[in-house]
């Protein structure tokens, strides 16, 4: 079964795990450690991530290092981004009337 990125940042635990990595590379171990959940449950959503394209892995040596991929997040990003213009109108609207009631109650 295929996939998509909104099935995978829908979990919270995916989520903390895509933070995690958008600052470094982390290996397995260390992604685990900031989990209170068995290495395996980690281990699962590490795998979802990897189907999703959302985050990919670089073997260096003996290690593995997972990393975001950039262009996944962007795709995200486009999609809200038509929420995001619909949402700064409104609060522009609500700023408006915000102020006209100010200037009304003077």
């Amino acid at each position: 079964m295929r996939r998509d990125v909104f099935q995978a940042i829908a979990d919270p635990t995916r989520r903390a795990i895509i933070a995690l990595i958008a600052l470094q590379a982390m290996s397995p171990s260390a992604i685990a450690d900031h989990f209170s959940m068995s290495r395996q449950a980690i281990s699962k959503h590490m795998k979802i991530l990897t189907e999703c394209e959302l985050i990919r892995s670089d073997h260096q040596g003996r290690e593995i290092y997972y990393q975001l991929e950039i262009s996944k997040m962007k795709e995200i990003d486009i999609w809200l981004e038509q929420f995001r213009k619909i949402w700064e109108t409104r609060f522009s609207q609500l700023d408006e009337l915000l102020s006209t009631i100010k200037k009304q109650k003077k």
